[in-house]
Formats: C-alpha cells, sequence, structure tokens
C-alpha cells in the first residue's frame, strides 16, 4: 500500500501537496508540516448506520447524566459535575500537576463504586502505583491501569474492562496502527482523539473520557484547533510549580458555565481543594501593616475578597524596578502613571513590587483602585483599616469607573463581615445591611479620605 505525502497547516488545517515557508490560507508563517496519508481508497471510511431525525422536543434526557464527585471545586468547573458521555482535555504546564489531579479524579470516583480505566503513555503502571500510594489513603478495586502509547491496545481495555470513567495521559502520546506518522503528529492526535469521541458517544454504552494535552511554550495547546473543537470541555490547570496554589479554569464547556475556576492546593499528599476560600487570599491581622488593601473579584459565579500587597522603596539605579507577580507589568506601569499624574504622588526614584496573598492572579479592572491605594499605602507607611474595602476600576483621567455587578459584591462583603467600601459613584446603589458604601468621583478624593 503506498503512502503520500502532504503538507498540513498546524494553524487552520490547510492541506497542499507542496511545502511553502507560508501558508496560502491563513498567512502563517513556518505552520506547514509533512504528514504521511494511506493512498488506500476506502480504506478509512466509517460503516454508516441508519438514524433517522427525531423532534427535538421528543428527545428524552436521562435524569441521572451527571456523576458528582466530592470534588466541589471540580464539578463548579465541569457545570455541577462529570456528564456520562463527555469528553474533557485537560493541558497545563509541566509539573502543574495534572497526572496528580486525575489520579486524584480516580480515587473519588473508584471510592463510589465507578469503574475506572486509567491509560497512561508518560508513566509506567510502577510509577502510578507509588504515586497512588502517596496520594491515597486505600487503594480502591475499581481502579484499573495500563502503560501503553498503543491506542488500539487501549481500545482492547476498555472493550475489555467495559469502565465508566476513562482517563487518558496524554494523548499527544498515543498512535493509531493505521496510520504511518509519529507520535504527536498532527493526523495520529486527531484521529486517536476522535477513536476516544466515538467510544465516549456511544448511544447504548456511553462513557465520560478525561484526557491530558500538551501545552506549548506559549502556554496553548498543543496541536491543531480541531482538537479543542472535538471535545465538549476544555480546562486549563494554572499555577508556578514553585507555588501551591493551582486555578482549575474552564474555557469550554458545553455543559456548563465558561470561565468558572476551581481553587486547589498542591500538597505533599496529593493536590486537594481549597476549603476556606475567603481566608486564603487575606491575612488575618490584629495591627494595621502598611501597603496592604482589599479588594473583590468575580471569577465565573464565585465573588472573593484578595489582599493585595505593596513594597515601594528608594531606587538607586536610573530605571527603577517594577514587578507585579499577580498582573500584567503593563498594567502595573500604567496604574503607577495614574497615581503619579492624578494622585500627585511621586514615584519616579522608587521601586514598586507588587504581589498577592495566596498568589491568585488578577484579571479585572474592578481591582486597579486596590492596587493603587496598596501602593500609596505603603508610600506614605501608613496601613488601611483591614475591613475597608476597594472596588473600581480607575481611568487616565483619574476618575473612578463603573464595575458589573457592585451590588452583588457589596453584599457578599457584607456576609463576609466587612464594614466599609470604597467604589465609583452611582446614585442607585445605598448602604447595604452593616456596610457602609462610600462613592467617589476620583482617585484622589479616595486618597484624601483615607489618608
Amino acid at each position: 500500500m503506498k503512502n503520500k505525502v502532504i503538507y498540513r497547516c498546524k494553524e487552520c488545517n490547510y492541506e497542499t501537496v507542496s511545502w511553502t515557508g507560508k501558508c496560502p490560507n491563513c498567512s502563517s508563517w513556518g505552520s506547514l508540516k509533512e504528514i504521511e496519508v494511506s493512498d488506500s481508497k476506502g480504506k478509512n471510511k466509517k460503516n454508516l448506520s441508519k438514524k433517522e431525525a427525531t423532534k427535538l422536543k421528543d428527545v428524552k434526557i436521562d435524569s441521572s447524566e451527571r456523576i458528582v464527585t466530592s470534588i466541589g471545586e471540580l464539578n463548579r468547573v465541569l457545570g455541577g459535575g462529570i456528564v456520562r458521555d463527555s469528553v474533557t482535555i485537560l493541558t497545563a504546564r509541566p509539573g502543574a500537576g495534572k497526572s496528580t489531579l486525575f489520579l486524584e479524579m480516580s480515587y473519588d470516583l473508584a471510592s463510589k463504586g465507578i469503574k475506572v480505566l486509567y491509560i497512561s503513555g508518560e508513566e509506567s503502571e510502577s510509577q502510578i502505583k507509588s504515586r497512588a500510594i502517596r496520594t491515597m489513603q486505600n487503594i480502591p478495586n475499581n481502579i484499573w491501569i495500563v502503560s501503553t502509547t498503543s491506542m488500539d491496545l487501549a481500545i482492547e481495555n476498555i472493550k475489555n474492562i467495559n469502565p465508566d470513567i476513562i482517563f487518558l495521559d496524554s494523548i499527544q502520546t498515543f498512535t493509531l496502527s493505521e496510520y504511518t506518522s509519529r507520535a504527536g503528529s498532527p493526523v495520529q492526535t486527531v484521529e486517536c482523539a476522535n477513536t476516544l469521541v466515538d467510544i465516549a458517544k456511544n448511544k447504548d454504552n456511553p462513557k465520560a473520557v478525561f484526557m491530558i494535552g500538551h501545552m506549548t511554550k506559549s502556554d496553548e495547546m498543543a496541536g491543531l484547533r480541531t482538537l479543542e473543537h472535538l471535545v465538549d470541555t476544555v480546562i486549563y490547570l494554572e499555577g508556578e510549580v514553585d507555588e501551591s496554589l493551582r486555578v482549575l479554569m474552564s474555557t469550554k464547556n458545553r455543559f456548563g458555565r465558561i470561565g468558572e475556576i476551581g481553587l486547589f492546593e498542591m500538597r505533599e499528599n496529593g493536590i486537594k481543594e481549597i476549603d476556606n476560600i475567603s481566608n486564603h487570599f487575606v491575612t488575618e491581622r490584629e495591627n494595621l501593616v502598611p501597603g496592604s488593601a482589599l479588594s473583590m473579584i468575580k471569577e465565573g459565579s464565585r465573588m472573593m475578597v484578595v489582599e493585595i500587597e505593596s513594597l515601594v522603596s528608594k531606587s538607586f539605579l536610573p530605571y527603577p524596578t517594577r514587578i507585579g507577580d499577580s498582573l500584567r507589568k503593563d498594567q502595573l506601569n500604567t496604574l503607577i502613571s495614574i497615581l503619579e499624574e492624578r494622585g500627585n504622588t511621586n514615584l519616579y526614584d522608587k521601586n514598586v513590587i507588587i504581589k498577592t496573598t495566596g498568589g491568585i492572579k488578577l484579571s479585572e479592572q474592578s481591582v486597579n483602585l486596590a492596587i493603587i491605594m496598596s501602593i500609596i499605602s505603603a508610600y506614605k507607611n501608613k496601613g488601611i483599616d483591614n475591613k475597608t474595602v476597594f472596588i473600581a476600576e480607575v481611568g487616565l483621567t483619574g476618575e473612578l469607573k463603573k464595575v458589573p455587578q457592585i451590588e452583588n459584591r457589596i453584599e457578599e462583603l457584607s456576609r463576609l463581615g466587612y464594614k466599609r467600601v470604597f467604589t465609583f459613584n452611582n446614585t442607585t446603589l445605598k448602604d447595604i445591611n452593616n456596610i457602609e458604601v462610600v462613592q467617589c468621583e476620583t482617585l484622589q478624593e479616595v486618597i484624601n479620605k483615607i489618608f
């Protein structure tokens, strides 16, 4: 059987018989990759079974379509639990804890009597067993493992064991024998994923499939975008190797809200969900400390109070240091410029360092006011009351701008016991329960009232 060579763009999936430096379709440079395809006609055609269309209102939904785990943070990200015929792909940087999370899920599900098959193309059975001993209190009887890079062998094990849940680590390491390209190539990755989708969507015997996908240096999932389109849910596990915080986030979910996050902590005995979110990102103090300010962020449907810490010190270099571990450097420089021009504070010869308690990333503009107040608190060496919260976007003019769902945020702050919140001027806002709402027009007005 002859195989022919074609070139496929890894960005847009465009195919051509000759290589060019620039993709004719999407204009990406160096994106065409050589692959071999079978020249046999009809070999890869799938058998088509007769299936008639059904009226939408007559389609029956199984009330037990979701499997709810004991891991609340995972249920939140998945939209309420695991859908029985769903396909989910998880990606993260090396060492973030992808395999550990899958093993934790396997333990939880098997403990509920659910049959689990864990297929690994990266670790041996003994390596998986060693990690299981470290992370599990006891190993349930309902977990099967197999170490292989052959998708054909994986399919055989799925048929023999008939599991309810399948974990695959990782999709880029597997190959189907009918394709001659190497593991990790676009053809092998997509076809192996297609095979798993077919297994999961079997109407008579549905299965939930979870697979790991590699991440590139640019923090994107490796391979074609086709892979993300094939699956039902795409989740990212974010976190630095040298920090304990892990954030699980959904960027695609056919069964729930996208943007939901689950918060986990990497410990010696595995990756565990954070129970008390409110206390994890705020330091409990009896005395005021300069350089600390509180804000409230909204991630998905969850609202969390976060503490922003600043350090302002004298610089002995021509260009002062600006470090923001939890936000983009451009955003930090913008806020410092606003504080200098609109807050009458000279920082031209000062180093400014920003971080958050717990290491959570700041992506919302609602934290702008808190960041600035944290910096000026450190600059003036004066502490801010730890029951005061700042929620507002700050414009280049120094004016305070709107923040979405401000009423809900203030109600949550009241429930948590905070006493005062500084925010933008809004005629519809009133003091809620036991919390004072201080509405201001400009940054300078907030600074004057605090200091």
